[in-house]
């Protein structure tokens, strides 16, 4: 965030900024203080910052909007930015049929149970929550390591990749319509054309890979960053 502040005019992160994110009513989470920080610092230098909500960091209910400016987004958005229409959501839930998924996706997003959540103690909840999160990012299908894991992070075809499925579906429904679908969620790199028209762009992995995409003078691409090196302007970037 350092290297492209000089020349960053909007700032889209795409979810799952947090590993885990819950506030109560007077309490939020321990840590994290660089981070909101320099987005605070961000928005007060006028620059633009919109916050997706992924499935890691669902639970914000007023506190980046009322302490650091951010506009936050709880779904999907559609933007036109540079002359290009771009659609972006952090992308759990879209395209895929898991009912298992869906059912999780429907029960973190519920009003009343999170309003009971909120009843028990940080100190109970917090290290839950972290539990759940480290559970669900190492353990997919019975694997338990991170090593393990990561072989889950490749890119299925398209035929198998829900993100893919449902621009292509969306396309098919709505006509070519955007230039560009952006992504989070799933731990790959992607850039795939699906008609003349239109691209997917999958963002990444920002643990241990660095990657975030760059829109310039109309045309996106994907980075990596590395802190011996300049990055350039950019206004897409998604921290995972």
């Amino acid at each position: 965030m350092n290297s492209i502040k000089s020349s960053c005019k909007s700032l889209y992160m795409l979810g799952d900024i947090f590993d885990y994110w819950f506030e109560y009513n007077t309490v939020i989470p321990k840590g994290f203080t660089r981070v909101l920080a320099k987005i605070q610092e961000f928005v007060d230098d006028g620059i633009e910052v919109v916050y997706f909500t992924g499935n890691h960091d669902i639970w914000t209910f007023g506190y980046l909007e009322k302490e650091l400016g951010v506009r936050v987004v709880r779904n999907e958005e559609s933007a036109t930015l540079q002359g290009k229409h771009i659609y972006m959501a952090h992308g759990d839930g879209l395209g895929d049929p898991s009912r298992t998924f869906r059912f999780l996706r429907r029960f973190f997003r519920n009003g009343p149970c999170q309003k009971l959540f909120k009843w028990i103690h940080p100190d109970v909840t917090m290290p839950f929550g972290n539990w759940w999160s480290r559970r669900n990012r190492y353990s997919r299908w019975g694997k338990v390591t991170e090593q393990e894991s990561e072989k889950e992070d490749v890119y299925l075809g398209e035929d198998k990749e829900h993100l893919v499925i449902f621009a292509k579906n969306n396309e098919k429904a709505n006509g070519p319509k955007y230039d560009f679908y952006v992504f989070g969620h799933r731990h790959i790199e992607l850039d795939l054309m699906i008609n003349a028209k239109s691209r997917v762009i999958i963002l990444g992995n920002w643990i241990n890979k660095y990657t975030f995409g760059v829109l310039e003078d109309g045309n996106f691409w994907l980075d990596n960053f590395f802190e011996d090196e300049n990055v350039n302007c950019c206004d897409l970037s998604n921290v995972v």
